[in-house]
């Protein structure tokens, strides 16, 4: 089949070379001139892990071409996939603006019967308006052509994305046209060939079931992280506590590892935008609200641990911590609303400066931080420790379980590891040395430990 793909950020480059990869004719389109360059010379400007290679083969091959021309995109092609950002505005909500300029476009540009699809995460009701936008567009030309619009939203994971798409746990269609529905099949059936993954439903159902899966898995983010702080307070181990409670097939284990909050492109703008829309319809939100405001605190819970540890010792104004972490999460370069962001910017504005780290993030790192003179990106891990008084991990990436934690106690001003993912033993660590401090665990080897209300009042009953 003929396919047009209009963005080529995650989604849609990832879309392009896994269609072309089963044999599809697809036109990638881009309004950025560099980017299309790029792209047609075989360097992906995105880091995906197996994205390149499939890019590269597929282009090699002449089934993958990109273009900034949407004409040339439309020409041969019956699907034309949106996959355009949809980035929070000012008041949370989706901005639509690229939808809407794609769908004007698509107006202004078809020749001939096109089946035009959602792809981009869009509110309840995109793709009426998507719809109207072209009728409106072809009423201008005088022209009268048959098309359909349908929500076929995205499930992939940054990091494994290619993956995902390849091997899809489910393949959400919205469309009340039986024909349609039937095309879609045949464009996935590639994907599904030991099962029929694909669910139809009602445009509306597929565009809602997108933000209620992402607002789920943010939910439960939100819900272990709480937990997490509750042990803290009373003296439990979360790593008990989660595996108690995963147990438990109703709950399961994914999405409940504690941590410094969730970020990324997807979870923090989805459910802001759909707290967005049930407001819009005169519902408000409790839970989703509480999700946001408990993500937003978590994501400075660990600055906060370092602002306690340091306070004994004249504050952190001045002290260098070194930081290995910065993507959002491991086995992607994207830092938007990451929490090393929310970390860096909390500790640099009480003085803190910062050496950092990440294996992919480091240039984009660079570029989003550099009006703060306090932060430093270094290209190598243990660069970072240099004269630092800390380390603090943010992101969870392989090379980082099993470090050299000899190297980090000899380079380290003090042997202290702030742990905002768990990767380590409390035992082992305070084994070797260190003063370790992690999420919903107690800490080990606090020398500057201030006694809490309840240890204050069992001092004072018993006359010391």
């Amino acid at each position: 089949m003929d396919i047009c793909i209009v963005g080529t950020g995650y989604v849609g480059l990832v879309t392009a070379a896994c269609f072309a990869e089963m044999g599809n004719k697809v036109f990638c389109v881009d309004i950025n001139p560099d980017v299309v360059e790029s792209l047609n010379n075989g360097k992906v400007h995105i880091f995906e892990p197996g994205l390149e290679e499939l890019v590269q083969r597929n282009s090699r091959q002449g089934r993958l071409h990109f273009t900034t021309d949407i004409r040339e995109g439309l020409s041969d092609s019956l699907f034309i996939f949106i996959c355009v950002g949809t980035p929070p505005g000012n008041d949370g909500r989706a901005d639509l603006s690229y939808v809407c300029q794609v769908a004007r476009d698509v107006g202004r540009n078809m020749a001939d019967y096109k089946i035009i699809v959602d792809k981009s995460t869009v509110p309840v009701g995109t793709a009426d308006m998507v719809h109207s936008l072209i009728q409106e567009e072809l009423g201008q030309r005088g022209e009268y052509l048959e098309f359909d619009v349908v929500s076929n939203p995205e499930f992939l994971k940054e990091g494994d994305a290619v993956s995902d798409f390849m091997k899809p746990d489910r393949v959400i269609v919205g469309t009340d046209n039986i024909r349609v529905a039937e095309l879609l099949k045949a464009l996935y059936s590639p994907f599904a060939r030991s099962r029929d993954k694909l669910i139809v439903m009602s445009v509306r159902s597929a565009e809602m079931t997108k933000y209620a899966a992402n607002c789920m898995l943010a939910t439960k983010i939100s819900f272990i992280n709480e937990m997490a702080n509750i042990c803290e307070k009373v003296g439990a181990d979360i790593g008990d506590v989660r595996v108690g409670i995963g147990s438990d097939h109703r709950i399961g284990y994914h999405f409940i590892y504690p941590g410094v909050g969730y970020g990324g492109s997807c979870f923090p703008k989805d459910v802001k935008a759909l707290i967005g829309t049930a407001m819009d319809f005169g519902y408000k939100p409790r839970v989703l609200e509480a999700v946001d405001s408990l993500n937003q605190d978590q994501k400075k819970m660990l600055a906060h641990k370092i602002i306690d540890y340091f306070e004994p010792q004249g504050g952190v104004e001045g002290k260098v911590l070194a930081i290995w972490g910065l993507a959002f999460k491991p086995n992607t370069d994207d830092i938007r609303d990451a929490p090393s962001l929310d970390i860096i910017n909390e500790l640099t504005s009480r003085g803190m400066r910062v050496r950092a780290y990440d294996p992919q993030a480091g240039t984009k790192a660079s570029q989003g931080l550099k009006n703060n003179p306090l932060v430093e990106i270094v290209d190598e891990q243990y660069d970072t420790l240099k004269k630092a008084e800390a380390l603090a991990l943010i992101t969870e990436w392989n090379q980082f379980r099993n470090p050299d934690f000899a190297r980090i106690k000899r380079e380290l001003v003090s042997p202290v590891i702030f742990d905002g993912r768990n990767l380590y033993s409390p035992k082992m660590i305070g084994e070797m040395g260190f003063a370790y401090f992690c999420v919903g665990r107690c800490p080990v080897g606090n020398d500057n430990k201030k006694p809490s209300e309840k240890e204050k009042i069992m001092v004072k009953s018993s006359g010391f």
